[in-house]
């Protein structure tokens, strides 16, 4: 349990958040849900989920809500085609350059390259890579890109899940590149970060820890159950760790394993930088999960990273958004979350929507059997 003089070194006083309206002319399309399809018997159809209003709404309550003289805003940038390559294969990088060129083209399920799609794309790699960056020469400990599209679906060589570029894996890449000896990743988006574990599967410089809902493989463009026996391979065996939790996991299941899993396994790595990559679609009302966090449980998540970021990593935290699909509490849900990180001692927000009944009982009988098996299977585990 964290101490009062732990909790005091942890705080810090501002975020240097990383932006640029560009990537807003990302246009998903409408249809029914993800699948841009329209049947011609509804009068109504949705916004492909990820759209740009979730966005929007996630750049205004930083600018307007309480949290806002916490934060300091910083422009993003274009990446430039060769850093791409540092992380994706230069033949699927042509493959997105060319659908572009011929005015895009839907390249798996539910992700679809449209005019304005790749500027955006690129927006979000060189952003990520710029909030890395600042941390990397000493500007800043904390920052944050908050970018669309997604990334971390997005594998070397393919796209996936709405991901065509993978920004928190740019960013990895770039901090093993200036220098950082051990790098920690830590996903909490509602699906499997497998791009981002894809691309470091065989490193045992990156430590890839993601908590999912138990979905499994979703197709050809993710072939990835996300399941516990997938711990990497090579040098990079045991360095790839999936939690798995069973729907309706709630606040109480995740912290629990946060505290039996997450914590333990930074500790016994021992990174010197520390990326949280977020998605607000594991919260109790979002279209594309069913987990069942809270604003309580995202701010609690926050306030454990940033913890561990002082412990490990000089303080030095870079938080990369993904997912998030509930075009209100996915902002209430990303406000909370840096509260966490300011290590507030009060909310600045109270949650406006949530009562959801829970009961731990089930997921922390999954995370115990997860732990069993992980310390049967990870050397990491079992050296430290």
């Amino acid at each position: 349990m964290a101490t009062d003089t732990d909790a005091a070194s942890s705080t810090v006083n501002h975020i240097d958040v990383f932006w640029h309206e560009g990537m807003l002319k990302h246009d998903t399309g409408n249809g029914i849900f993800d699948t841009g399809m329209d049947p011609g018997f509804l009068d109504v159809l949705e916004k492909h989920p990820e759209n740009s209003d979730r966005v929007r709404n996630m750049v205004s309550i930083l600018k307007r809500g309480p949290i806002s003289p916490y934060i300091s805003w910083n422009l993003g940038r274009l990446a430039l085609i060769p850093e791409l390559l540092s992380f994706h294969t230069p033949e699927y990088v042509n493959e997105l350059i060319e659908a572009d060129k011929e005015g895009g083209k839907m390249l798996c399920a539910g992700t679809f390259l449209n005019p304005g799609s790749l500027d955006a794309a690129l927006l979000a790699a060189g952003t990520t890579l710029s909030s890395m960056k600042h941390i990397l020469d000493g500007n800043g400990k904390v920052a944050y890109a908050l970018v669309r599209p997604p990334g971390h679906h997005a594998q070397p060589s393919q796209a996936d899940g709405y991901c065509f570029l993978n920004n928190a894996g740019l960013a990895i890449q770039l901090a093993l590149d200036s220098g950082c000896k051990k790098v920690a990743v830590i996903d909490i988006d509602v699906h499997y970060g497998n791009g981002t574990a894809g691309g470091f599967y065989s490193s045992n410089k990156v430590l890839t820890t993601s908590l999912h809902m138990n979905h499994g493989s979703w197709g050809p463009s993710h072939p990835q159950s996300g399941s516990v026996d997938e711990l990497g391979e090579g040098e990079g065996y045991g360095y790839n760790l999936n939690i798995p939790l069973p729907n309706g996991t709630g606040d109480n299941g995740y912290i629990y394993a946060f505290n039996e899993l997450v914590v333990p396994s930074i500790q016994k790595f021992g990174p010197d930088m520390i990326v949280l990559v977020i998605g607000q679609d594991s919260s109790a009302f979002d279209p594309n999960g069913r987990q069942c966090l809270t604003m309580d449980g995202y701010r609690e998540i926050g306030r454990i990273v940033k913890g561990l970021a002082t412990r490990h990593s000089d303080g030095r935290l870079l938080i990369v958004q993904e997912g998030g699909y509930h075009v209100t509490y996915s902002a209430y849900c990303l406000h909370a979350t840096l509260e966490g990180v300011l290590n507030l001692p009060l909310p600045l927000l109270e949650d406006p929507i949530a009562y959801y009944p829970e009961d731990e009982t089930f997921p922390v009988k999954v995370i115990e059997a997860i732990k069993i098996y992980i310390k049967d299977k990870v050397p990491l585990w079992r050296t430290a």
